[in-house]
């Protein structure tokens, strides 16, 4: 059987118009974790600690987003900074519980100092506001000030300042 031309484009142009209202919308929420098996976006560290790990889900206006997957929140929080797409109405951002693993978003969360992370931010989320808590803004300016104080993360090992 023979198309003629003009048939086949008209064809193309409807499987073309099929796929294109089909495909998925973005992606939202927190992704699956291949725990040990996956590395830090910023620091290249396995992600190994389930009661530690932190995840951005984001791009440019106009792009489809992708999952970024951190072994700490102080990870995650410092390359969000140097993103461009980083106030992105889209852009999300989630950590988990420090008690259970259960993915919270992060900028609801609270945060507890003095706990021991994989990159020594030392914070811990929860999801309801304890005595001596931090909230979301609290907790950015604590990572900042740790990781100002070590002259940024690239100069240190494992958290530990050298």
């Amino acid at each position: 059987m023979c198309m003629r031309p003009r048939r086949i484009t008209l064809w193309l142009a409807s499987v073309l118009l099929l796929l294109g209202a089909c495909s998925a919308p973005d992606a939202t929420g927190p992704g699956e974790v291949r725990w040990d098996r996956e590395t830090c976006t910023r620091c290249s560290m396995a992600i190994g600690d389930r009661l530690y790990a932190a995840q951005v889900r984001g791009a440019a206006s106009g792009e489809k987003t992708r999952l970024y997957k951190f072994d700490d929140i102080g990870c995650a929080l410092i390359w969000l900074q140097q993103q461009p797409w980083k106030d992105n109405a889209r852009t999300e951002i989630w950590v988990a519980d420090h008690r259970n693993g259960n993915w919270l978003d992060a900028r609801s969360a609270y945060y507890l100092k003095d706990r021991i992370s994989p990159m020594n931010y030392g914070l811990g989320a929860i999801p309801e506001m304890t005595e001596g808590a931090l909230n979301f803004t609290q907790a950015k300016e604590h990572i900042m000030t740790v990781d100002k104080a070590r002259g940024g993360h690239n100069r240190s090992h494992a958290g530990v300042p050298q």
